[in-house]
């Protein structure tokens, strides 16, 4: 008898195993689908011996000191400051867009203040924000969101930015000094030896059983457990009764060159052109010395693992239908961007499974 089944061995499964297991000392059984554990975060050792993200670059930033002290128990950390160039009009730029971007485009010598009044002079008078398309326009007007935004959210999403909720644009600042850092955190880090290594440190206790390539629906009724935590698509736990709530998913073509680099950061994004929204080159993120580098190049797609919640009304609402499902569904608690259908990064989904965990010990007794 465990006293709990986790379903999904990403950051939410495996933060809740550990803590159930080392604070309350009980038993839990952690099943997943994928052949490893870690979920999206899931690195590993080409067969040319450099580190790669399987499921494209995950870079870790947090303003939560809690998160990252909780975090620092299963990984020593490398200091990292993310940037990212975007090919516009022939043109590598610093996105998110700054002082250096609109220079160089334009072939202008502005300073912040300057720029803040060029931004004024195009932005677009918008009554009520509510989608993508809303965010940018207001700020820095029609021009720059069709050259950075309108087609890379196209292929990202399948949809266009003004059928997408403000969320996801509002994402990606706007600044009017030369600041090239992709985030504003407090704390940049890459867990030093990788993400398969924390996992494996988060799941050391004896009070753990993993099981992998194993189907949440294959053991449910055959491994006695007391309660159940999932973190897996809701609209499946409930057999799709309002109907499939959309994701997005990617597709990743993992390239190895022969060179000791190939671009001059670790992500270039391609909102003109190509396929592919990005490429990924994994040697910047995880500071590796090697005569080779791998690159990913990754191609949104409907098809596929589950990703990304699509975050737009009509979606928000089959959702509510599943969440109330869920709210009346004793003894299983609903955890992560799958279950809870939201855009949430790493930090925020470690936040939810600790809040969640403080919600069990106050309203579940030790080994009930």
């Amino acid at each position: 008898m465990y006293d709990w089944l986790i379903v999904g061995a990403g950051f939410a499964g495996s933060v809740l195993a550990e803590r159930l297991a080392s604070q309350r000392n009980e038993r839990v059984l952690l099943v997943d689908r994928r052949p490893h554990v870690g979920g999206n975060a899931h690195d590993y050792y080409n067969d040319d011996g450099i580190l790669i993200h399987q499921y494209g670059p995950h870079i870790f930033h947090t303003n939560s000191k809690q998160i990252f002290d909780y975090l620092s128990s299963f990984t020593k950390w490398r200091p990292y400051s993310h940037r990212v160039l975007a090919e516009v009009d022939g043109m590598l730029v610093p996105i998110p867009i700054n002082l250096d971007t609109v220079n160089q485009l334009y072939g202008l010598d502005l300073n912040s203040e300057q720029l803040a009044d060029w931004f004024s002079a195009r932005a677009e008078k918008v009554d009520s924000i509510c989608t993508s398309e809303d965010v940018v326009v207001s700020v820095v007007g029609r021009e720059l969101y069709e050259k950075f935004f309108q087609g890379y959210t196209r292929k990202q999403w399948g949809l266009d930015p003004s059928k997408l909720d403000k969320s996801v644009t509002a994402r990606v600042p706007v600044r009017t000094d030369r600041n090239d850092l992709y985030f504003s955190d407090e704390y940049q880090f890459m867990p030093r030896h990788g993400y398969h290594r924390l996992f494996e440190n988060m799941l050391r206790s004896s009070n753990i059983h993993v099981m992998t390539q194993t189907d949440y629906r294959d053991v449910k009724d055959r491994i006695p457990h007391r309660r159940v935590i999932y973190t897996g698509p809701i609209d499946e736990y409930f057999e799709f009764c309002f109907g499939r709530l959309p994701y997005r998913s990617l597709q990743f073509e993992h390239v190895t060159r022969d060179v000791p680099w190939h671009q001059p950061v670790a992500v270039v994004n391609y909102p003109q052109t190509k396929d592919y929204t990005r490429v990924t080159e994994y040697k910047h993120l995880t500071g590796q010395s090697h005569p080779k580098t791998t690159l990913s190049y990754e191609y949104p797609s409907d098809v596929g693992d589950p990703y990304y919640p699509v975050p737009n009304a009509e979606n928000q609402e089959r959702f509510k239908k599943y969440e109330c499902l869920a709210m009346n569904t004793p003894d299983v608690w609903f955890v992560g961007r799958l279950a809870t259908y939201r855009y949430y990064n790493m930090d925020q989904v470690v936040g939810q499974a600790l809040s969640t965990f403080r919600r069990i010990c106050n309203t579940v007794e030790t080994g009930s």
